[in-house]
């Protein structure tokens, strides 16, 4: 090879490390940048039509089906539950957009989330109680205490769609086991609730989000 053809070879190689390098900066920064979180009330809203627990705590979590990455959130409230000794009654909430068609929720995140012991699956139409506790974001997970007070707000994972210890799990554990937790608030990440992927349904169970 002549020294003009061994140029043009690693020039070549540098601009592709270099579009690979980009590739991968801007997946990571795309898993590691928070949703917006919930402005949720300090108190339980009295117009939900969920029901608040008398004798122990309520978790609600707020998802969208279609949103691939809270499958990890929905494997981290599977793993809260099945560490505490003191379950909460518990809520996944689907949303379920207007301009769409029957069991348009039922997805495949749906069924991952039913096959939680213990756990009340009910769908949101028009996104009304995510209206309610001022939820935004996939995976916005919401922990009330019995007098109604709002105890934790935020996500179960530390990035979309990665599962593994992280901040929000532990304040939960720490809350349900009567422990003194070091925050009541995490990021939450996932993908939007309300957004243009919201339309009329399309034929197959495709992701809302990465």
């Amino acid at each position: 090879m002549t020294p003009r053809g061994r140029l043009l070879w690693l020039v070549a190689g540098v601009c592709w490390l270099g579009f690979v390098a980009t590739g991968m900066t801007l997946v990571m920064r795309y898993d590691t940048t928070p949703g917006t979180p919930a402005a949720a009330p300090h108190m339980w809203p009295r117009e939900s039509r969920l029901t608040l627990a008398a004798d122990r705590p309520t978790l609600v979590m707020l998802a969208h089906p279609r949103c691939d990455c809270t499958r990890a959130s929905l494997s981290e409230i599977a793993e809260l539950l099945a560490r505490t000794t003191h379950r909460p009654q518990t809520y996944i909430v689907f949303i379920r957009p207007p301009r769409t068609g029957p069991d348009w929720e039922r997805t495949s995140v749906w069924a991952v989330a039913a096959a939680i012991p213990g756990v009340n699956v009910l769908r949101d139409d028009d996104g009304q109680e995510a209206t309610r506790f001022g939820v935004e974001t996939s995976g916005q997970v919401l922990l009330f205490r019995p007098d109604g007070g709002l105890a934790f707000s935020g996500g179960t994972t530390s990035a979309r769609g990665k599962t593994g210890t992280n901040v929000g799990r532990t304040t939960l554990l720490d809350l349900l086991e009567g422990r003194t937790p070091l925050t009541s608030t995490t990021p939450v990440y996932g993908c939007p609730l309300f957004g243009p992927a919201d339309g009329p349904v399309t034929p197959g169970d495709h992701g809302h989000g990465a």
